[in-house]
């Protein structure tokens, strides 16, 4: 799968959802680190959207214990069905995720270098920095930000647009009921992908549209 236009990714931690998310979502954001047994969900899956994986650590915000995560990751990738895989921006960096990007791309599975501030938005350099640094290590630079104000909301768009113009391919959103609007709004300015859950009882951050809406509002805004 290529991130070269918007993609809307539907958060689930049960692959029985997926049948629920075709009307809507482009592909399905399996979130194993909240998941019963995933490799198994994994193995026995014969859905029709492809596959994201995440395995979210707890100091970003997930529910996967550092031991055997990227492990868990790095078999993941050798699914047939996954199409794109998510590891942290400091796990990149640390070189911890070298050989799970190695075997993503031995496998043309595209790498989504993600990072995630739950308590504000940087600076707008800080922004423009961070997602060139995740373009480095990924296809794909993902920033997720906490918006209080409209200024933050702003912030990221300028610079979602900025690293569009650079050539990068990123996906940006704001966090939190300031930035709410940023999920619909981001495409927009060159964000490439989009998150909401299957369930709208069980969103996996903070100011999530549910699935229909979002994609509903994406369409929308992009007619005009």
């Amino acid at each position: 799968m290529h991130f070269d236009s918007f993609r809307l990714a539907a958060a689930t931690a049960d692959l029985g959802e997926e049948p629920a998310a075709r009307e809507h979502a482009d592909l399905v954001e399996f979130r194993m680190d909240m998941a019963g047994e995933p490799l198994t969900q994994l193995s026995n899956y014969d859905g029709e959207l492809p596959l994201l994986v995440t395995n979210r650590p707890e100091w970003e915000g997930g529910e996967a214990a550092d031991a055997g995560r990227l492990a868990a990751l790095e078999a993941a990738v050798t699914d047939d069905a996954v199409a794109a895989v998510d590891v942290e921006l400091a796990t990149a960096r640390e070189g911890d995720a070298d050989a799970l990007i190695e075997t993503a791309r031995e496998h043309e599975v595209r790498v989504i270098v993600s990072t995630h501030d739950f308590e504000a938005t940087p600076p707008m350099g800080d922004l423009q920095e961070t997602l060139r640094d995740a373009c480095e290590y990924g296809d794909v630079g993902k920033l997720a930000v906490t918006a209080e104000t409209p200024d933050d909301v702003l912030d990221l768009l300028v610079a979602t647009r900025a690293a569009t113009v650079e050539g990068h391919t990123v996906a940006t959103m704001a966090m939190g009921e300031a930035g709410r609007h940023s999920r619909a709004v981001a495409p927009l300015y060159g964000s490439r992908i989009g998150y909401a859950p299957v369930d709208p009882d069980a969103a996996t951050a903070p100011g999530q549209y549910d699935l229909a809406t979002l994609a509903d509002l994406v369409a929308e805004l992009d007619s005009q």
